[in-house]
């Protein structure tokens, strides 16, 4: 599993869109199964914004889902 802490981007966009494609496209790429993306708790706008990008058709292609943790509200699963 392929981990991404985005605490040391959220005030940046284009930070938080560059960690994710770059985490993606490395899974890809190594055959990696999952990719946990950690917007962390707070009010949720992180989470919201990380599932938009994640929405873009040229991601959207390269994973098969995506789930929010469910015990965990901070941790969005990517599954490849």
């Amino acid at each position: 599993m392929l981990s991404v802490d985005l605490h040391g981007v959220f005030r940046s966009d284009r930070g938080i869109d560059s960690a994710i494609r770059t985490a993606i496209f490395r899974a890809k790429r190594e055959r990696i199964g999952t990719v946990e993306i950690i917007p962390g708790k707070g009010s949720g706008t992180l989470r919201r914004r990380v599932l938009a990008v994640l929405e873009q058709p040229h991601l959207k292609k390269l994973y098969r889902r995506v789930e929010v943790d469910p015990d965990n509200e901070g941790r969005v699963l990517v599954h490849f």
